[in-house]
């Protein structure tokens, strides 16, 4: 039912995207458009994303293995994938899919959630610090390569502002057991005012510190021995390209090739503003219209620019819910089998 429920986000987006379509670019122009994708640069667009998944989830594996939690690769790779339909048909984007991955790597390793977390964080804390440097240096080629509206420049400056914070307050509370601890027990007193004393909150403050309390352990593990999360950064970097490659060869794939600064621009707008967990659905055609927006912005034609968002889109959402929902059928097999024997 939630399933269901949660598909509705991406089908509206659908809906707001092809009405937009309709009135600011044109059908026919789409479609002449469309007409001119080369498959096979097309399909070089998909295996980027698979080679994307696949060092994604190379880097967090390399962290799961810094905190020896134990998980073989395609369960560490399945994980991602059902991460990634829950950030897409959940309206909390990039929270829920955070918290799908902590659940299914405590109860697939049998650790502690906390230590789970603590791989998880640091994960997302390399990757955000990855697209950073991304929308630092779209940014900057923007400056120095670019005479475009200010509105560009104004978005960008903020979304390297909201990166900036978001990955602040990240490693500040990664840090910072104190901190982490009084948010907690804000938490515990504000659900024992709503309940007016109906719960019992005790157990649940006892497990919140006891998770807290193993997350902060293995966060200092790994911050005591940097030089380990070399490795998992080089595959975060070696993701954020093949993901920025996707745009890139759709573009391609049309026969209009652009310069990586213009892809570059573009992807961190939009990535930067998915990735931050606002408890917004990321998914409802806001995106693909600023996507369209901003390429015609740079440059590129209103019907090319159309095209490309739905071709990309088509792979790095429809796609992914799919391989995503698949990733959880068969994780729900496995378990099931796994408890019958």
């Amino acid at each position: 039912m939630l399933i269901k429920k949660g598909i509705l986000f991406p089908v509206l987006g659908l809906t707001i995207f092809l009405v937009y379509l309709y009135f600011f670019v044109g059908i026919r122009e789409l479609v002449e458009a469309l007409q001119k994708t080369h498959p096979v640069y097309y399909s070089l667009a998909f295996m980027s994303l698979l080679l994307g998944a696949t060092f994604y989830s190379l880097a967090w594996q390399h962290i799961l293995g810094l905190l020896q939690i134990k998980s073989a690769l395609h369960k560490t790779f399945s994980f991602v994938w059902i991460a990634s339909f829950i950030d897409l048909v959940i309206p909390a984007e990039s929270f829920s899919g955070e918290l799908s991955k902590v659940y299914l790597m405590s109860k697939n390793s049998g650790e502690d959630m906390g230590k789970v977390a603590a791989s998880v964080v640091s994960h997302r804390i390399l990757t955000t610090a990855t697209a950073l440097i991304g929308t630092i240096t779209a940014l900057t080629i923007l400056f120095l390569e670019y005479q475009t509206s200010q509105l560009v420049v104004y978005i960008m400056l903020l979304v390297t502002a909201i990166s900036t914070t978001s990955l602040s307050l990240m490693c500040c509370l990664s840090l910072r057991p104190r901190i982490t601890m009084k948010i907690t027990t804000w938490i515990v007193r504000f659900l024992s005012f709503i309940s007016r004393g109906h719960w019992e909150l005790t157990h649940l403050k006892t497990e919140m510190e006891k998770a807290l309390t193993t997350f902060h352990r293995g966060m200092r593990l790994l911050i005591e021995k940097p030089k380990n999360l070399v490795v998992p950064f080089l595959y975060s970097v070696i993701a954020f390209l093949f993901d920025l490659s996707i745009s890139f060869l759709v573009l391609f794939s049309l026969g209009f090739p652009v310069s990586l600064s213009v892809v570059l621009i573009v992807y961190t707008i939009v990535d930067a503003v998915q990735a931050i967990p606002l408890g917004l659905p990321g998914e409802v055609g806001i995106t693909d219209v600023a996507m369209a927006t901003f390429y015609s912005l740079l440059g590129v034609p209103l019907g090319i620019s159309a095209s490309a968002t739905i071709l990309t889109r088509i792979i790095t959402v429809w796609v992914k819910i799919l391989g995503g929902y698949v990733a959880a059928q068969w994780t729900g097999i496995t378990i099931q089998r796994g408890v019958g024997r």
